[in-house]
C-alpha cells in the first residue's frame, strides 16, 4: 500500500529558484501561506513556495506554488490517536520532506505540528543546506516547552515569572492538593494540549462561597467552569482516564489580562513580536512592553528559534506571568499583518537572504496599534474531501 505521498499526489512549478517550505501546521499554515504569496510578489529574487500536509487541503494548497502530501501512519491519524493498521512500512515523514526539499532546492523549512520528529535530524537538514524552523534547536529543549509542568520548573531556574503548577497523576493526589492550595481560586489543565483542551475553572474560594452551578459547564460550555465536586467525580471515574492516564495541573486562577504574543526568534534573540489580547471578540493589537519584559528573557532561557506563540496571564496584582511557550506559529498570526507589521514576511525574508537580520527596536516603532474582530469564511472543496 502506498502512502498518498508516494502516490505521486503532487503538484509542482518550477524548482530552480530557492524555496521555502510550510509542513503541516495547526491553523495558520494557510494564512502564512497567503503572507509568503505577498512577499513574493514585491522580493526582487524569485522564490518558490511549497505547502504540504498528510490530509488533501485544497484550502491551504491554494497559496503554495507546489504541494505535497506528507506520509501518515493511516488514513484515520489524527491529533490524539493513531490506529495502527496492518500496511507496509512508510517512509518517515521527516525524511520524505528532506528528500523532496533537496529537490526543490528548498533553504527554509518551517515545520509546523511535528518538529520534534524533524529536530532529531537536524543535522541532516543542516548537511543539506535547509533552515530548520522547529521553534528550538534540541529535542530536549522541544520536549520541555510540551511538558507544561517541565516548562514551568525550568522557567523557576532562570527567574521567569511563571505561574505556578502542581502536577497531580490520580485522585488521590489532586484531592490531597485541593486540602493544601483549596483557599485560593483554581484551575486544571493537562500537562500536554493544545487549544485549551482539557482547560477548567474551578469553583474553589468564590468570594460569595457560592458553587458553579451543576449544569453550567454543560450550558455556558466556554465559561469553561465546572463544580469542583463534579469534576473529581469525573476523573475518578473516567474509563478513558484509566486506560489512558492523562496526567494533569492544578494551578492558582489568575484573574488579570491575558496576552498572547507571536515571536519571530533565533537562537534565542528575539527579532520581532507583536502582542495581542482579547476583550470579548474584538482581538487588540500592539507592543504591550511590560509583557515583553517577560517575553525576551524567556524566549533566551529556552533558545527559541523559528516563530513561535507565547501565552501571558497577569496575577491579580497586575504582574505578568508565563502560562506557556508554543512551539510553531499561532493560529492567530495574522491578526499582526493590521499593526502593519506582518511577522511572517518579516522571518521568511531574513531567512532567505532577501533583508538584512530584523531589530526588535525598529520593527516596535513599525507598529501601528490597532483593534480586530474575527470573521468566519467558506472554501469550497470537492465532494471526495475526507478528513
Amino acid at each position: 500500500m502506498k502512502t498518498p505521498a508516494n502516490d505521486n499526489d503532487h503538484i509542482t512549478s518550477t524548482a530552480a529558484s530557492p524555496a521555502v517550505w510550510l509542513a503541516e501546521g495547526q491553523s495558520s499554515q494557510r494564512d502564512m501561506l497567503a503572507s509568503l504569496q505577498t512577499l513574493k510578489n514585491h522580493a526582487d529574487t524569485p522564490f518558490n513556495i511549497i505547502a504540504s500536509h498528510r490530509h488533501n487541503r485544497p484550502e491551504i494548497f491554494e497559496f503554495a506554488d507546489s504541494i505535497y502530501r506528507e506520509p501518515s501512519a493511516s488514513a484515520t491519524e489524527n491529533d490524539e490517536q493513531v490506529v495502527l493498521e496492518s500496511i507496509e512500512p512508510l517512509m518517515p515523514r521527516w525524511q520524505f520532506v528532506l528528500e523532496q526539499a533537496q529537490k526543490s532546492n528548498v533553504k527554509v523549512l518551517l515545520t509546523g505540528r511535528n518538529g520534534i520528529d524533524y529536530e532529531a535530524h537536524r543535522e541532516a537538514f543542516d548537511a543539506a543546506g535547509i533552515r530548520l524552523l522547529t521553534g528550538a534547536t534540541s529535542v530536549a529543549a522541544l520536549e520541555v516547552i510540551d511538558d507544561k509542568f517541565a516548562f514551568m520548573q525550568q522557567c523557576h531556574e532562570h527567574n521567569i515569572p511563571v505561574a505556578e503548577a502542581w502536577r497531580f497523576d490520580n485522585v488521590a493526589e489532586l484531592e490531597a492538593l485541593l486540602a493544601t492550595y483549596g483557599h485560593q481560586p483554581l484551575c486544571v489543565k493537562p500537562v500536554t494540549g493544545i487549544f485549551a483542551q482539557g482547560f477548567w475553572r474551578l469553583d474553589l474560594a468564590k468570594n460569595d462561597g457560592e458553587q458553579y452551578d451543576s449544569f453550567e459547564h454543560l450550558y455556558f460550555t466556554e465559561e469553561k467552569k465546572i463544580n469542583t465536586a463534579q469534576f473529581i467525580n469525573a476523573y475518578a471515574n473516567s474509563v478513558m482516564v484509566q486506560e489512558r492516564p492523562i496526567p494533569m495541573l492544578l494551578m492558582p486562577y489568575l484573574s488579570g489580562q491575558e496576552y498572547s504574543i507571536d515571536v519571530v526568534c533565533e537562537y534565542g534573540e528575539v527579532f520581532a513580536a507583536v502582542t495581542r489580547y482579547k476583550t470579548g471578540k474584538i482581538q487588540h493589537i500592539g507592543y504591550e512592553q511590560a509583557v515583553m519584559d517577560v517575553v525576551i528573557p524567556l524566549i533566551k532561557a529556552f533558545g527559541c528559534d523559528g516563530i513561535v506563540s507565547v501565552q501571558t496571564k497577569a496575577d491579580d496584582d497586575g504582574h505578568h506571568r508565563v502560562l506557556e511557550i508554543n512551539s510553531r506559529p499561532s493560529g492567530g498570526i495574522d491578526y499582526t499583518t493590521h499593526s502593519g507589521v506582518d511577522l511572517t514576511q518579516v522571518g521568511f525574508a531574513y531567512w532567505l537572504g532577501l533583508t538584512d537580520k530584523p531589530i526588535l527596536a525598529d520593527i516596535e516603532q513599525q507598529i501601528t496599534p490597532c483593534q480586530e474582530r474575527y470573521i468566519m469564511i467558506g472554501v469550497k472543496v470537492e465532494e471526495d474531501i475526507t478528513e
